[in-house]
């Protein structure tokens, strides 16, 4: 359940890493500060945690429970974040939507994941970055909501180019339908914008200075995240609306398509009516037909259906029919 425990002094993390019960004297013995890192835990084992570090109890029960919206909440002395993660994952065309739920203190910050949204890279980054993490707990939230957003632009760029290949498939000319691939988009683009959209106002409500666990010389970041967060909103407004353009497209190229079979259908059907007719006028028990007991009667019929028949094609194939 604990992936990571680690404690951060003077820019620097120390050596190794500690038990649950060392971790929390630590954030309240000293001036450094705690980061535990928790993924899908059961009521059991948060609950363990959430007693060490004193967290509020319905915070603890939106962590062990998930399935919340992107929002910030205050608790005390402590910051609930809670944002999605997204990840696009292309073979199967869907986003991947995970939830990270942070608990911000001055003295120690505690991430909850369920589902996708791996932090060991922002663990990375951030270690070599002393003069920044000098700034405390606000850094590492910076850190992690930073790279929630650079996932959103990937995934933003996976959508894109899927999009790109709907729209060459809907002016293919093969006479694939692509309709089910569109809705199927639609559906995740709708999903993605969910999971984004509601972060835009936790991020400028943390970079207007609301918490006192973001320092103000830390604004300037949560601002730059928040303009990367609102570009990123602007792609996904752009991705339905493209997508429904397409599926207009899709259904117009579909009623096009079938106008031109049934224009083929019909004309092949005029051209054949013709010996149907004759046939069928020469098939009477008449004795008094025209040129029926004539020598060259048989060729003559024959030689009709063929110039009419000729005629009809000439001409709907001059009028695109066929």
């Amino acid at each position: 359940m604990i992936v990571n425990c680690a404690v951060y002094e003077g820019g620097q993390r120390r050596e190794g890493e500690l038990p649950l019960d060392e971790a929390g004297r630590a954030a309240r013995d000293t001036d450094a500060f705690v980061w535990l890192g928790v993924v899908e835990p059961s009521a059991e084992e948060f609950q363990a945690i959430a007693d060490e570090f004193d967290l509020h109890e319905l915070a603890v029960e939106d962590a062990i429970n998930a399935h919340q919206r992107p929002k910030v909440e205050l608790y005390g002395d402590t910051l609930l974040v809670v944002v999605k993660t997204a990840r696009y994952v292309d073979t199967d065309e869907v986003i991947d939507v995970g939830e990270l739920l942070l608990f911000v203190h001055p003295t120690f910050i505690i991430t909850v994941r369920h589902g996708a949204g791996e932090l060991s890279a922002v663990r990375e980054r951030i270690d070599r970055r002393p003069d920044l993490l000098r700034h405390g707990v606000g850094m590492v939230l910076y850190a992690i909501l930073d790279h929630v957003v650079d996932g959103y632009e990937e995934a933003a760029q996976g959508v894109d180019l899927d999009i790109q290949e709907v729209e060459r498939q809907v002016f293919s000319g093969d006479g694939h339908n692509p309709a089910e691939r569109i809705y199927k988009l639609e559906r995740e683009v709708l999903d993605f914008h969910t999971a984004v959209a509601p972060l835009s106002g936790v991020v400028d409500e943390i970079a207007r200075g609301h918490f006192e666990v973001v320092p103000d010389g830390l604004a300037e970041y949560f601002r730059d995240v928040h303009d990367h967060l609102r570009r990123v909103e602007s792609r996904i407004g752009g991705f339905r609306d493209l997508l429904g353009s397409a599926l207009h497209a899709n259904l117009t190229q579909v009623s096009v398509r079938q106008n031109e079979d049934m224009r083929k259908i019909s004309a092949w059907v005029a051209i054949l009516a013709v010996p149907t007719s004759i046939a069928g006028i020469y098939g009477m028990n008449f004795d008094n037909m025209p040129e029926l007991h004539w020598r060259y009667g048989y060729p003559l019929v024959i030689a009709v259906i063929l110039i009419i028949c000729s005629l009809l094609y000439v001409r709907f194939k001059r009028s695109g029919w066929l």
